[in-house]
């Protein structure tokens, strides 16, 4: 009975140990290298990187621009359509100027002297005392139209274009004076029938005029400021006869 008890005590042992181990209970079984050392991952921050995209690409013009830092010069600037001078009076030329630039024309006179000689040259032979003097009184003899005689010294004056021109006179330059002098006689009668004309005759007194060349300033000119320009003045009153008539 004794050996039976022990028997039956045995065969239970060995089937609890056989039996399947609790479900929390977890075989033994080596641990890999892997997961022996495994460590938790450090958390890294991924930074932003932002990138700046690059303007888009403008295709260069084909021509290259003109600098701003030298301008063109100007040439040739049309001046002051009516001087100062000219306000007060008909005629085209000035004789009396407070506007004249005598300082910039004398700086400019010295300053291109050589050159300005050999233009100053062509106007500078003109005497104007070999030209023809009027009678002086009526007892001598006497024109057919009254005119007035002048020797004039113009420091304006309108040339061929109708432009109003800044003519060199009096200008000292180097020891030497520059003058340009001219003859003008003016009409007193413009228009009017001729004296001393038989009334059968159709008649009147007319203007003749002559052309001069004068030497200018161009304030404008920036590189030679002088040239010779064409000048139409006063220079004989004639009488113009017209066709013979009979009044009865």
């Amino acid at each position: 009975m004794a050996i039976r008890y022990l028997v039956t005590c045995c065969l239970v042992v060995m089937c609890l140990t056989q039996e399947t181990p609790p479900h929390h209970t977890r075989p033994h079984q080596p641990l890999s290298t892997h997961e022996y050392h495994q460590h938790p991952q450090p958390a890294y921050h991924q930074e932003r990187i932002f990138y700046h995209t690059e303007a888009p690409y403008h295709s260069q013009p084909t021509h290259l621009p003109e600098s701003a830092y030298h301008p063109k010069p100007v040439y040739r600037t049309e001046q002051v359509a009516i001087p100062a001078c000219a306000e007060n009076t008909t005629k085209p030329w000035c004789l009396e100027d407070a506007e004249y630039p005598t300082y910039e024309i004398k700086h400019a006179a010295e300053y291109h002297y050589e050159k300005l000689l050999s233009l100053y040259a062509d106007v500078a032979d003109l005497n104007t005392e070999l030209s023809v003097e009027r009678p002086k009184t009526l007892e001598e003899e006497t024109y057919l139209c009254p005119s007035h005689t002048a020797y004039v010294k113009p420091l304006r004056a309108v040339n061929t274009e109708g432009k109003w021109r800044v003519i060199v006179n009096n200008i000292d330059a180097h020891y030497e004076t520059l003058t340009q002098t001219t003859r003008v006689e003016e009409c007193m009668t413009f228009g009017e029938a001729c004296p001393l004309v038989p009334k059968c005759y159709e008649s009147k007194c007319l203007q003749k005029s002559i052309y001069h060349r004068f030497l200018v300033y161009d304030p404008y000119d920036q590189y030679f400021p002088f040239a010779i320009e064409t000048f139409k003045l006063p220079a004989s009153c004639a009488c113009l006869l017209g066709a013979y008539t009979i009044d009865h």
